[in-house]
């Protein structure tokens, strides 16, 4: 890419990926405006501060010809300076849809082709925060879920989590760049693209413009409070006689810690797939025990002895956990 004078929301996505480049990266790019922007971002930090930048482009197969657009993508890498590298996935839907299925084929391809040292830059905006954010309260899963995305987590980074979409297809425009739109962005039969192609227009013409930076306001506030009860979560979990939880002292707990502790030692214990329903009565063998039987939750069996709660096989019969007592 020829160096030129960089235009106002150009600079807008280099001040925020100069920010938080603190150590050699690899950029997630699709092709799309987003990661595209973030991608150039990257490169003219890197020709700035010297420090090592190159690029991914996972190919999900899920589209007749996605190998030669990836393909096309690198060529388009490769313009601005950066080395890039086709990371190709099998995506395997489960009972949470091809959607989920992508995303964690992508982060666990993503995660294995990244050096130890490296960072890796992911190029979601504030549309993106907002979007999902109503994907968790639709879910009813609590604050954890409506914390929304963290702008990092581990190795993963996302500098534009304050930034507008607008921003960056106009920083594609600024640059001369040609951003490739994924057709699967414009299919109903994705949750995701019902909220951002019906649902946030229809709140924005309703409650006025706003929506999407108070959405990601209440993201970042629900996101400070979950981080605090699970910090608590895990000291009280500590004080327990591992790997059993004592009832009696869950019981003094507030409700909202207690969800935690128990959530954790679930999943600690091998559990998977837990709904409310299944935490709601295990919790009922703290808070409403009266020598009722064990519960089953998909992976395990807990019982109550005394004043202990434990977790055994599951029993024989009971399928995936249907929490009966």
């Amino acid at each position: 890419m020829a160096r030129r004078a960089l235009g106002p929301a150009t600079l807008l996505v280099v001040r925020a990926v100069d920010a938080v480049l603190d150590a050699p990266a690899v950029v997630a790019c699709s092709g799309g405006p987003d990661s595209l922007a973030l991608a150039a971002a990257a490169a003219v930090v890197a020709r700035r501060t010297g420090q090592a930048v190159r690029a991914a482009v996972v190919d999900h197969g899920l589209q007749d010809g996605s190998a030669a657009q990836a393909s096309l993508v690198v060529d388009q890498l490769s313009g601005l300076g950066l080395a890039a590298q086709v990371l190709t996935v099998a995506v395997e839907p489960a009972g949470d849809g091809v959607e989920a299925a992508a995303r964690r084929a992508r982060y666990a391809a993503l995660e294995a082709h990244a050096a130890p040292d490296e960072l890796v830059l992911l190029g979601h905006t504030l549309d993106d925060q907002a979007e999902t954010v109503l994907l968790g309260l639709a879910r009813g899963s609590g604050t954890r879920s409506l914390a929304g995305m963290p702008d990092r987590r581990g190795r993963f980074v996302r500098p534009l989590l304050g930034l507008r979409a607008s921003t960056t297809r106009q920083a594609c425009a600024e640059l001369g760049l040609s951003p490739w739109t994924d057709p699967h962005n414009d299919e109903a039969r994705f949750t995701r693209v019902r909220v951002r192609n019906r649902l946030l227009p229809v709140l924005e013409a309703e409650l006025g413009p706003g929506v999407v930076e108070a959405l990601a306001r209440s993201a970042e506030l629900a996101r400070e409070d979950a981080d605090l009860l699970d910090r608590l979560a895990a000291e009280e979990a500590a004080g327990h006689p591992s790997p059993d939880l004592d009832g009696a002292r869950l019981l003094a707990l507030p409700a909202a810690l207690r969800s935690r502790v128990l959530r954790d030692w679930l999943r600690g214990a091998g559990a998977s797939d837990l709904s409310a329903a299944h935490l709601r009565a295990v919790t009922a063998l703290v808070t409403d025990w009266h020598g009722q039987a064990g519960i089953d939750v998909p992976g395990l069996r807990v019982v109550r002895t005394g004043s202990l709660l434990r977790v055994l096989p599951p029993a024989a019969g009971s399928g995936t956990g249907s929490g009966r007592g």
